[in-house]
């Protein structure tokens, strides 16, 4: 045994990068919404940065550590505390044995994520843990985690950890550095959400492309993972038009007829058939991932060269962010 779920919180599942190539087959992606923060935790504990994590929404778990490990904590700020004090986040923690992990109030964001140094031993369902929660599919028993819950960790390498069991004189002990996160997560009330014209910009009305770039819209609180659900100035097409259903990716920002519109997130369906007036750029994906119900957001047009150089430039910090994690562990 290595973690028992003591308190579920809201929405706690397993996640990895997705469940892909096989959406023509009629299933879906699924995986973290805030792909950046899982990638990062994995590579604080010297994991591969599609190893699956704990995803968990806005009110977090009270987990008992049943075995010594290396975890770190990223995304949200949710209160993290072990044994009733504060922990960093963005950082390797070495937790002994016995230490309760405990997530309190929501200061910042809307979901955290929790890796541990191995991984967590959970089987791959096409090539994937991740949990699809409506098609009760991979992860934990297909669902999200509920009290009396026991996961098992991979065995870790005693090269990967920075910290040493001997250093570790309480509940824990901490790594003298950590992530600047904000490169990689500029978290805002208001945040501003970079998007290139959808499918089907042309078809909508011209007063309806400027209030998409111009004017505040709220993330409902009929929003999940498989979408959000926005409310704003009403969307409107110049006229009818009868579309096929089509693909639709992460992000793809669909009008419903009546002008509200919906983004496309982590657990969408494989196609859709309402228009699509705008795409969120990679880049900003986490961004949407980590805004709660009731938050605003506003839309900035780039364009698809902006959108992919902005991609590769967070690929790059990422990549440069992998060899200084691995000359820290290497220098502990």
């Amino acid at each position: 045994m290595s973690l028992r779920v003591i308190k579920p919180g809201l929405l706690t599942s397993i996640q990895d990068l997705g469940r892909k190539g096989f959406q023509k087959h009629g299933v879906i992606v699924s995986g973290a919404m805030d792909a950046y923060s899982l990638r990062i935790a994995n590579l604080l504990v010297g994991n591969t940065d599609h190893e699956a994590v704990l995803e968990m929404t806005l009110m977090g778990p009270k987990l008992k550590i049943e075995k010594d490990c290396l975890i770190a904590i990223t995304g949200g700020n949710l209160s993290p505390a072990i044994d009733g004090e504060p922990v960093p986040m963005w950082k390797p923690v070495f937790v002994k044995k016995g230490c309760t992990i405990k997530f309190g109030p929501c200061k910042s964001g809307c979901r955290a994520y929790l890796s541990v140094a191995g991984g967590y031993a959970i089987p791959e369902v096409m090539n994937s843990k991740s949990t699809y929660l409506r098609g009760e599919l991979g992860g934990y028993k297909g669902r999200a985690l509920q009290a009396d819950d026991v996961i098992s960790f991979n065995e870790q390498s005693h090269h990967q950890s920075p910290l040493s069991k001997k250093e570790v004189t309480e509940s824990f002990a901490l790594a003298n550095w950590s992530v600047n996160y904000k490169k990689f997560l500029p978290l805002s009330e208001s945040p501003i959400i970079r998007v290139t014209k959808g499918s089907q910009f042309e078809y909508f009305t011209e007063s309806s492309k400027n209030e998409c770039a111009k004017m505040p819209f709220t993330v409902s609180n009929q929003s999940d993972r498989m979408g959000y659900r926005l409310s704003g100035p009403a969307l409107k097409l110049t006229h009818k038009h009868e579309l096929l259903s089509e693909a639709v990716s992460n992000g793809s920002i669909q009008v419903t007829p009546d002008g509200n519109p919906i983004i496309l997130l982590a657990d969408r369906q494989t196609t859709g058939g309402y228009p699509k007036i705008a795409q969120v750029i990679t880049a900003d994906l986490p961004l949407i991932a980590q805004v709660k119900p009731g938050q605003s957001i506003r839309f900035s047009f780039v364009t698809l060269e902006d959108a992919e150089s902005l991609y590769l430039q967070k690929e790059r910090q990422l990549k440069e962010l992998k060899s200084a994690v691995s000359l820290a562990f290497k220098n502990k």
